[in-house]
């Protein structure tokens, strides 16, 4: 199965606005943790792949968009862990397939579109189940790959920077569903800060969402983290000039390439934060890079926009 993670690999960012405010700010390169699977893609597949396995399926079935993070990973995870995939496509399928579901296929994935309207039944037990009565026996993976699973996964990250040694006072990740922010929840147990940064426009449901998640997996509400919903840049892998602008000047500083999707508004959202005076002076703040860079391929074929020098 999948490789114990490496240690962390943390990097110092010397932001302007974060020396002014003395504050510390680090980046994790998670992105790196897996080769095929970056990020928080690889945590929270780990034990949703082994349950997978004990239960004795042979194939992953999971749902996405024609851009998909989660779609991309599971349908590596499938081709270097023996897995069969499906992944349940939200829209119909188009003349030209996205770069993202081009790699699927070539992974092995098999896609099955479903239209909007039926999509929006994911969660409903009844419709999966038709769904696995028509397409075959399979585990099944929630989209963006979330639960208590997931969660698990997610919290080692905590474990593991605190076993390296790795001081810090808060954390700070991307949202699209949650879950890693859950998990590392989970991991900080109540001590210390952890931060989500929303990749969607009107994400105000993510605190409910969270808490959810971890009262499913640990029976707890944690009090120790915020939500910043100012970052969206007009929605979730929306066109953005200033988030681009952003993203281009971050790799001529650090040498670090951020996505559009995510990580772009995750450090950006940071630094808003920091220049509001959210982190207390001589803090060490965390930010979380759980990669999706292959997401670029997609805004290059929508939009034309060239990613900042590394693809």
């Amino acid at each position: 199965m999948l490789q114990p993670a490496p240690p962390p690999i943390l990097l110092d960012l010397p932001e302007p606005v974060a020396e002014r405010r003395g504050v510390r700010l680090r980046l994790l390169r998670d992105d790196l943790l897996h080769p095929d699977i970056p990020g928080n893609k690889w945590r929270k597949l780990k034990y949703n792949l082994l349950e997978a396995q004990h239960l004795g399926h042979r194939t992953l079935l999971t749902f996405g968009g024609a851009y998909s993070n989660h779609l991309a990973a599971v349908a590596a995870a499938g081709r270097l862990q023996g897995f069969g995939t499906i992944g349940v496509v939200r829209g119909e399928a188009a003349p030209q397939l996205s770069p993202t579901l081009q790699q699927c296929q070539g992974d092995g994935m098999q896609l099955h579109f479903v239209s909007r309207e039926a999509y929006q039944q994911r969660h409903d037990a009844a419709w999966v189940a038709e769904l696995l009565a028509h397409l075959g026996p399979a585990y099944v993976v929630p989209e963006g790959g979330t639960n208590t699973l997931a969660l698990r996964g997610c919290a080692e990250l905590i474990t593991e920077l605190d076993a390296a040694g790795e001081a810090f006072d808060a954390v700070a990740v991307a949202c699209g569903t949650g879950g890693t922010l859950a998990g590392l929840l989970m991991g900080l147990g109540g001590q210390r800060h952890a931060v989500g940064v929303a990749a969607l426009k009107g994400a105000d449901f993510l605190r409910r969402d969270v808490n959810n998640l971890t009262t499913a997996a640990v029976g707890l509400v944690f009090s120790n983290w915020h939500l910043h919903t100012s970052a969206h840049f007009g929605g979730y892998a929306k066109y953005s000039e200033p988030l681009l602008a952003f993203i281009y000047r971050f790799y001529q500083q650090h040498q670090v390439a951020l996505d559009p999707v995510y990580t772009g508004k995750l450090l950006y959202g940071v630094l808003q934060l920091i220049e509001e005076g959210h982190f207390a002076v001589g803090s060490t703040v965390v930010a979380v890079h759980t990669g999706g860079l292959q997401g670029w391929a997609g805004f290059r074929q929508r939009f034309g926009v060239a990613a900042p020098g590394f693809v």
